[in-house]
This record gives C-alpha cells, sequence and structure tokens, in this order.
C-alpha cells in the first residue's frame, strides 16, 4: 500500500472509532445525558463504551505520530516502505481485539503499530 493510501484509511479509521464510541455511548449514558451538557457525571451501563472511549484515545495518540511521520514521507519522497501499511493494518485489527477483550492479541497489534511508525520515522532520518 502506498502512504497516500494509509492515510486515507487511517482518515476512515478515525471516523470507525468515533462512530463506534458514539453508538456505544447511545447504550450505556442514553440520549436524554448525551443531550444535554454532561455536567453531572454518569455512570456507563456495560464495558463496551469505556473501551470504545479507551481504544479512541489510543488511536488518537497513535494517529497524530503517524500522520506527522506519513506526511513526512510523501513530501520528502522516501515512500516506499512497509511501515505505513503495517501501522494501517494493526490500527484496523486494533478496534475490533480492544472491543472483544481479546488479550494478549490487543497488545501484539498495538505493539506492532508501533514498530511501523517506527520503520517510518527510521526513513525519514
Amino acid at each position: 500500500m502506498t502512504e497516500l493510501t494509509c492515510l486515507k484509511l487511517s482518515l476512515i479509521m478515525w471516523l470507525v472509532h468515533v462512530v463506534t464510541q458514539a453508538v456505544f455511548a447511545n447504550g450505556a449514558l442514553g440520549m436524554d445525558y448525551l443531550s444535554t451538557p454532561r455536567d453531572e457525571p454518569k455512570e456507563p451501563r456495560g464495558n463496551m463504551y469505556p473501551r470504545a472511549t479507551r481504544a479512541l484515545r489510543n488511536y488518537i495518540e497513535n494517529f497524530v505520530p503517524f500522520v506527522a511521520a506519513d506526511l513526512g514521507l510523501i513530501v520528502t519522497n522516501h515512500t516506499g516502505g512497509w511501515g505505513a501499511t503495517i501501522w494501517i493494518l494493526m490500527r484496523i485489527l486494533y478496534l475490533p481485539l480492544y472491543m472483544t477483550g481479546a488479550s494478549p492479541g490487543r497488545s501484539i497489534a498495538w505493539a506492532l503499530s508501533l514498530l511501523g511508525l517506527i520503520m517510518m520515522i527510521w526513513r525519514l532520518l
């Protein structure tokens, strides 16, 4: 996959994360609560909404350096490595693994995505 394709897929994955969290928020907190300013915290029902929230937070933490490295590779024409492909494939796997509580699969997917990011950074050096 090209770096540009991986960048496009990463944006789609961000949207998937946001929608996943929103769907589970509705079930865990209810629309009556979600339509308020949420000044008072409410304990969510179940564990899927908290998982979706943590998965989204983790994605955003990893998305920012990915975008920076990916755009750096594209701009400097250091494309053609496997880092971006590894990163996006592992991030695609990460969400269902996290949501289902698959351990250690989730941690392995995260570690491999980090390896892909390191590979990208290395190509920029």
